[in-house]
This record gives structure tokens, C-alpha cells and sequence, in this order.
């Protein structure tokens, strides 16, 4: 495990995780006792962007070369930024839904087309739906996605999705990591 890796995860457990005595539902309709809560364990800038570095290390381990980085808001917004600054590349934020005013857009930030590679980001990963969504948008933009990264995947549901698509799915962390049980999405 790399120094920004150890790092990230000792943030990960120390600020963002928490055992609850009842379980609470999450997104995807599951329920967990582990409450994982990336924005509060990276809201310090040292700890985004050293998550950031080991994300950024962990694309070029696996020769993953882009344009772009995103995701769907909130999840996504603060390594696309923490990444931006880190690389140099474009960063974009992907809207739930559209604004209904000015240039109604869904997608924010960088400009992506056909010629745009982009990396897609989320922080905590349960069964991918955000990262599902998110990547319908950007490909309907023309956009070419070469990557998907999570700070921490909770479960072993998201892999499929990608794998179908020839995506390399890249969890820097995993509940095995963070010696929690995984999520399994509802039936």
C-alpha cells in the first residue's frame, strides 16, 4: 500500500467512518451499520489532496491516460476539483437534473465531446448507481470514459457494470481495507 493510499484510508477510518448501533438505509435501498462518510474524512485540504495524489497514481499504475474528471454532484465534485488542480486536467460536475434556466445544461465545467477521455469519480460506492448515471450523461455527450474511480467501494455490485462496458473500475479502497462488511444491494 502506497504512503497516499495508507494515508487516505487512516483519514477514511479515523474522520468518515462510523459503527452504528442500527442500521441505516443508504442510497441504493440498502442497510449498513458502517456509515462511511468521505466529505467529512477529506474535508481537511491536506487529506483531499493527498486522496487525490493516490487517485491520481493509481490511474497512472494502470495506464489510464484523460482529458477530463467528473462525476455526478455531491459525490464526485471534490476530487474533480482536488484532481484538476493536482494534474492540470479538466475537471466537470454532472447535474442530478437540469436547472430549468440559463443554459439548462446537466453537465458542468469542462466541455465534453468525442474527443475528450474522462475519468469518472465518486466517493463512496454502494452498487454504482450515481457512476451508472454519470456515465449515461457523459456518453451521450459523445464523451469517451476510460476510467471509474471511487474512493471506496463498499460492495462487490459496481464491477459488472463497468466490466460489461470494458471500463476499468478502480476502487482506491474497498470495504476489506476498511475491515467492514459489504453492502449487498436489494433484490
Amino acid at each position: 500500500m502506497t504512503d497516499a493510499r495508507a494515508h487516505t484510508l487512516a483519514a477514511v477510518l479515523a474522520k468518515g467512518h462510523l459503527r452504528l448501533d442500527e442500521p441505516v438505509q443508504l442510497r441504493s435501498g440498502a442497510y449498513s451499520r458502517d456509515f462511511l462518510d468521505a466529505k467529512r474524512a477529506l474535508a481537511s485540504g491536506d487529506d483531499l489532496r493527498v486522496a487525490c495524489e493516490a487517485i491520481v497514481a493509481l490511474l497512472a499504475d494502470a495506464g489510464v491516460t484523460y482529458d477530463a474528471v467528473g462525476g455526478l454532484t455531491m459525490g464526485a465534485d471534490q476530487f474533480a476539483h482536488g484532481i484538476a488542480v493536482v494534474t492540470g486536467c479538466d475537471w466537470f460536475v454532472v447535474r442530478k437534473e437540469a436547472k430549468g434556466r440559463g443554459t439548462n445544461q446537466l453537465v458542468e465545467g469542462a466541455v465534453l465531446d468525442a474527443d475528450t477521455r474522462v475519468v469518472l469519480l465518486e466517493d463512496v460506492v454502494t452498487t454504482g448507481g450515481s457512476m451508472h448515471q454519470a456515465y449515461q450523461r457523459v456518453v451521450d455527450l459523445g464523451a469517451e470514459v476510460v476510467a471509474a474511480v471511487t474512493l471506496v467501494d463498499r460492495g462487490d455490485d459496481a464491477a459488472g457494470f463497468f466490466a460489461d462496458r470494458s471500463v476499468p473500475y478502480l476502487p482506491l479502497l474497498t470495504y476489506r481495507d476498511l475491515g467492514i462488511d459489504p453492502v449487498v444491494a436489494p433484490a
